[in-house]
């Protein structure tokens, strides 16, 4: 245990925590499994994940085994697969679960503290309870404390029948919904992005405190490569086998209209520091978050192979093929502007980028003419994409 070394809002300190996701057994170098070790260091110990069906729910859930699991405390993430369909909705509903549970429990503290003869120290630790129930990292200090005081005062009374007693001995008995949850909902961009949409829409709408991680690979890669709407102009797919000629989906810019979602474009190995922060702040909002991390793919056929993925990630940001960005709705009322614009001015580079991926090359070889039009366009589509953050900056400065 290195709780005093330990510090989840810088890169280094973070990995002084136990990560609770190992030995996935996803494709080497996988980027989705490092995301996700990434949010279990933050947040893993009090965690639900709700998982849409795609890779990360075949790394995430293999039959008979686990990848994800537990601190010396016994905590770690409580993890189930839902369908592409409604897997959203099945995170949402993991939330009302757990509001439900906790807003009986609020209740019950509430009639306990207004007893006169409620012992001083139950009443002190579960008015901090109340205080905090909000707040994740305080909330679960806060509610071993109370629990403790609980435990002390019934151990000691024994079973006098008395209403502080009763209402203590029924808090207990759920004691394992105190302390706040942190709602994870994971899956890739053929969920997010497609056939799953409507869902992580609704749940977006709704305002609730849910987090969302989209790995985007750019294509459905569980399933065979097929393309995505999260798929780029030029890319070769099933179903767009002489390249896609439809731009990608501006999920991130979707969302960012409603004003009250907390949105981030990350790339972990362009800017891990980012990556953090933007978990941090999805962690810490209070309301709906969607965070959409670039997770290069073996269907990318990468040159080198996929122990070249975190590299690729900081080309792709590099050459403006992918921006980083945060909208934090939360600092609105702080009088601050809520868009950050995370990635510098491209510095060029982009063909070769392309060109570093069979994905896109691969086009040269069936349709060069194609693939020359393609690429420009994707290009231009890419510069034009940079300017538009660029004046979203200034329009909330």
């Amino acid at each position: 245990d290195k709780a005093d070394m330990a510090d989840t809002t810088t890169v280094k300190g973070s990995q002084f925590n136990q990560p609770l996701l190992e030995f996935s057994g996803a494709c080497a170098g996988c980027a989705e499994t490092s995301y996700a070790r990434l949010v279990t260091q933050v947040c893993g110990d009090r965690m639900y994940i709700s998982n849409a069906t795609g890779c990360s729910s075949i790394w995430g859930g293999p039959a008979a085994t686990s990848p994800y699991t537990v601190n010396k405390a016994g905590r770690g993430p409580a993890w189930a697969n839902s369908l592409f369909e409604d897997n959203a909705e099945n995170g949402l509903g993991f939330f009302y679960g757990q509001k439900a549970l906790r807003d009986r429990l609020e209740e019950k503290t509430r009639a306990l503290l207004a007893l006169d003869y409620t012992d001083e120290d139950v009443k002190a630790a579960g008015q901090a309870w109340l205080d905090t129930m909000s707040d994740a990292v305080a909330n679960g200090e806060a509610a071993k404390k109370y629990v403790a005081a609980l435990e002390t005062v019934l151990n000691a009374r024994g079973d006098c029948g008395c209403d502080a007693c009763t209402l203590g001995r029924e808090i207990l008995a759920h004691k394992e919904f105190l302390a706040k949850k942190s709602i994870w909902i994971f899956g890739g961009d053929g969920w997010a992005y497609d056939i799953g949409y409507g869902g992580l829409d609704h749940v977006l709408a709704s305002g609730e405190d849910v987090n969302v991680f989209v790995f985007d690979t750019e294509v459905y890669s569980n399933t065979g490569g097929q393309a995505s709407k999260a798929t780029n102009v030029g890319a070769v797919a099933q179903f767009a086998a002489a390249g896609k000629t439809m731009p990608k989906k501006s999920l991130a810019e979707i969302a960012m209209q409603y004003g009250y979602v907390y949105v981030a474009q990350v790339a972990m190995g362009a800017n891990p520091a980012q990556t953090l922060k933007a978990i941090n702040e999805a962690e810490a909002y209070h309301g709906p978050s969607l965070i959409i991390g670039y997770a290069p793919c073996e269907m990318h056929s990468i040159k080198g192979g996929m122990a070249n993925c975190q590299s690729e990630m900081k080309k792709a940001v590099d050459c403006g093929y992918w921006n980083l960005f945060r909208f934090n709705p939360a600092l609105k009322a702080e009088g601050k502007s809520p868009f950050t614009l995370d990635s510098k001015a491209p510095a060029g580079g982009y063909q070769e980028f392309l060109m570093n991926e069979a994905r896109y090359s691969a086009l040269t070889r069936a349709f060069p003419e194609r693939a020359e039009k393609l690429f420009q366009e994707n290009e231009e589509l890419a510069k034009a994409r940079y300017e538009h953050l660029v004046k979203l900056q200034e329009l909330y400065a």
